[in-house]
């Protein structure tokens, strides 16, 4: 009787592989057969599961923002019922920068997969629909509901995880940034 075949997994098992090439060699490295070896899977099982180069750069960005919300959900869990806003905007913030190995490698592949889409329009759609909902929810937690204050904490948040991982910012300085400009935002 044949093996049954987790499809999900096995999409998620090559989606891993993918983002270890690109977070180790960069995005250009990354190729349906250097995604396959790192895998350990050959080649045509790559591309049984995924038809092109771009459907597998989405599907691994998905994975890379699974993960993203999954550091948030804990983290603001561990925040309790009903905390302050600026809080819980500080909590989310931090839970997505690159302050740790394992969300450094993600933020590298996302960082690649930002780039990849300004050339390749076709692949960003969820971006921007992410985008929006993000800039929706931290502008909710903002005195006032400032829309544009908000685009200007997802643009901060975004720098500060660039200095992280290129390395121009300890933890500490990136969270003092955060906290300064939450102390200008909050009015404290």
């Amino acid at each position: 009787m044949p093996r049954k075949v987790d499809h999900q997994e096995r999409r998620t098992q090559i989606a891993d592989a993918l983002m270890r090439v690109a977070a180790e060699q960069g995005l250009e490295a990354v190729s349906l057969r250097h995604v396959a070896a790192e895998a350990g899977v050959s080649a045509g099982m790559v591309q049984h599961y995924f038809r092109t180069k771009d459907e597998m750069m989405t599907f691994a960005l998905d994975v890379v923002r699974d993960r993203g919300e999954a550091r948030v959900t804990a983290a603001v869990r561990a925040l309790g019922a009903d905390p302050a806003p600026r809080l819980l905007l500080r909590t989310l913030l931090t839970a997505l920068l690159p302050l740790d190995e394992e969300s450094r490698a993600d933020g590298r592949v996302a960082l690649a997969f930002l780039a990849y889409t300004a050339v390749r329009p076709q692949t960003a759609p969820a971006l921007r629909e992410g985008t929006a909902q993000m800039v929706g929810f931290i502008s909710s937690l903002l005195p006032g509901g400032n829309e544009a204050g908000a685009a200007g904490v997802l643009a901060l948040m975004e720098g500060l995880g660039v200095y992280l991982l290129g390395g121009q910012y300890t933890n500490e300085e990136a969270e003092a940034a955060l906290d300064a400009h939450l102390d200008l935002l909050f009015g404290e």
